[in-house]
């Protein structure tokens, strides 16, 4: 009796130390984590993908060996309101894992599913021995109506992604023309963008400034796909806005835009290290910046430099400091210098560029009608930066040179009779001035003058005087500037997108070595085409505007040798194409405000090329 006893507590430990053992290595369910819950025993093939289980492993997988619940994850591009490419297989990348120990993913009851109505296509994964999975369904035809996307995991919902189009894909990248937002052409477009802008059907990712020097990244954080619709449309770069409106006029299937641009960023930051190998210079260059340390210690050492400076800056200020600051309303400046904003005597010592700030005071009349109404004060565009009062109140700075200065005056802050308006100039380097040929201007109602609202001309004669002379700023290292930065972090992770091609303006920041562009910008073109496995990919590369005053013969040369080196990029690259701008440029702006006849030739080119395709 004793014995059937101890046989039966021994039975019994060895079953209580079985489920124990099943719980602990994740055996039993696990609810309300996202993840994939299924029996295992629905898995009866015995096959996973090629490079994951080998041949000279056991004649067959158990059951038991895959996992009953999986994880997936997805690169941030795929996401609802997404665009496939049409006329390509729609190929869906991402990573499968299990927190289950010992188990692996069955690629055959991971599937892929699109489906718009009753029709619908699927397709198995293939996985690697890492968890990267490829799932790759057949093209799909451009439509207006949306389709479903949907991960499964031996038939049981692990995501959906809804409103997903198929139409035409684009990269638009280069530096801060294809940045340049929607919000800094209205001067122009103003009518348009407030009635015309409603294109539901044009979806629009901008990446986040990313750089990396290590490797290239998988994914980019922090995305999501925008319709172009009013609410949504300021922040749309302007180039793109006008030509996939353009394009999607004339085809009427849905496009998608990936603006990937860096204002001022050179050729060789979108360059992989493989595809600069024939530079050594800048491989070199490069590798400098593969220290984290390094460039944390040189962040830190240029934030304390810059502090310093600009605690100086403002010490060492009279205006800020004087029992009635300069910026004042009653301030008394009777005894300043009488100047106007664009003559060059105020920002020299005779001989050199005086740094540091610069005060501008200037007294104008309201007239009883406009007094308290809300207005917009325009000061073109000032080199380096600025601070505004009117009567005393600060209504607006701008950090650096090229943004328009355009500031909003309150409701109630202006009055009958004298005002005063007070720049305080900022110059960090170089000469500063006042921008020529800009509006310089209070306009009141919608600001549009041409329609007979009022306005209040601010040109002629200011009073000056000199705030704080200093040397110039210490600069800053553009670590995002620095050879293969931007295409590990924000070109790289887009690799396994299929896109239609590349629209490419950029340029300014590679004037001053013009010499080598053609062999940079045409290794870059090899570069992509090579990584996104599609040696013909079109590039439609945007001329460089027009820019720099006639009288600066110098700079001009240079300007039209480097549209020359673009065009020979063109010429001797197949399926490259030069968009004419140099036709379109301003003279005072290297942002030229232009972008729709740009976006329509970009717009021509790209349908040129789609009819040659002859893609339906």
């Amino acid at each position: 009796m004793k014995k059937k006893r101890l046989a039966r507590v021994i039975i019994a430990a060895v079953v209580t130390t079985a489920i124990l053992v099943a719980i602990i290595v994740g055996c039993g369910p696990k609810w309300g984590d996202g993840s994939a819950n299924v029996n295992g025993s629905n898995s009866n093939s015995s096959n996973s993908a090629s490079d994951n289980v080998s041949s000279n492993d056991n004649a067959t997988q158990s059951n038991n060996n895959y996992a009953t619940r999986i994880t997936v994850k997805l690169p941030s591009y795929y996401l609802e309101n997404m665009v496939f490419q049409r006329g390509k297989t729609l190929v869906v990348k991402g990573t499968a894992t299990t927190s289950q120990r010992g188990k692996v993913v069955d690629p055959t009851q991971l599937i892929t599913t699109i489906s718009q109505g009753k029709k619908s296509a699927s397709a198995q994964a293939k996985i690697s021995k890492n968890g990267d999975f490829t799932c790759t369904l057949p093209k799909q035809k451009a439509s207006l109506k949306p389709y479903s996307l949907t991960i499964l995991y031996n038939e049981t919902t692990l995501l959906t992604l809804k409103n997903v189009y198929v139409g035409d894909v684009f990269i638009a990248a280069g530096q801060s023309n294809m940045e340049l937002p929607v919000s800094r052409v209205t001067d122009r477009f103003r009518d348009e963008i407030s009635t015309d802008s409603n294109y539901p059907m044009v979806r629009y990712i901008k990446t986040p400034l990313l750089y990396n020097f290590h490797a290239p990244q998988a994914d980019i954080p922090g995305i999501s796909w925008q319709a172009m619709t009013p609410e949504n449309v300021m922040p749309f770069s302007a180039l793109a806005y006008f030509f996939a409106k353009d394009v999607y006029q004339k085809t009427k299937v849905p496009v998608g835009i990936i603006n990937s641009s860096v204002g001022g960023s050179p050729v060789e930051a979108w360059i992989s290290e493989g595809g600069l190998k024939p530079f050594p210079f800048y491989l070199n260059e490069k590798r400098i910046y593969e220290s984290d340390d390094l460039m944390e210690s040189m962040k830190k050492e240029e934030r304390k430099k810059s502090h310093a400076w600009n605690v100086a800056l403002f010490q060492g200020d009279k205006g800020m400091h004087e029992a009635t600051p300069w910026y004042a309303a009653d301030y008394d400046d009777s005894n300043w210098t009488e100047t106007d904003l664009f003559t060059s005597g105020w920002a020299t010592n005779g001989l050199n560029t005086v740094n540091g700030s610069h005060w501008f005071r200037k007294d104008f009349q309201v007239s009883a009608q406009q007094a308290g109404e809300k207005a917009t004060l325009r000061l073109g565009c000032i080199v380096d930066a600025d601070s505004v009062y009117v009567n005393g109140t600060f209504v607006g700075t701008v950090s650096y040179q090229y943004p328009p200065r355009i500031y909003t005056i309150p409701a109630g802050l202006l009055k009958a009779g004298k005002n005063t308006i007070t720049i305080r100039l900022f110059s960090y380097g170089g000469r500063p001035q006042f921008v020529k040929e800009k509006p310089y201007k209070i306009l009141f109602g919608k600001g549009q003058p041409e329609k007979g609202e009022s306005e209040i001309n601010l040109e002629g004669s200011w009073k000056y005087h000199l705030g704080a002379p200093m040397p110039a700023a210490p600069g800053q290292t553009a670590f995002h500037y620095k050879p293969t930065g931007l295409y590990n972090a924000m070109i790289a992770p887009l690799l396994n997108y299929t896109v239609s091609g590349v629209i490419w303006y950029q340029g300014e920041s590679n004037v001053s070595r013009r010499n080598e562009y053609k062999d940079l910008l045409t290794a870059m073109i090899s570069d992509w085409r090579q990584r996104w496995n599609k040696s013909d990919m079109p590039f439609y590369i945007i001329e460089l505007a027009d820019f720099l005053s006639p009288t600066d013969k110098g700079g001009r040369t240079a300007w039209a040798e480097f549209r020359k080196a673009q065009a020979e990029v063109a010429d001797t690259n197949k399926n490259v194409t030069l968009i004419k701008n140099s036709d379109l440029g301003e003279w005072n702006d290297i942002h030229p405000l232009d972008k729709k006849t740009l976006g329509q030739r970009v717009a021509a080119a790209i349908l040129i090329e789609m009819n040659t395709k002859n893609r339906k």
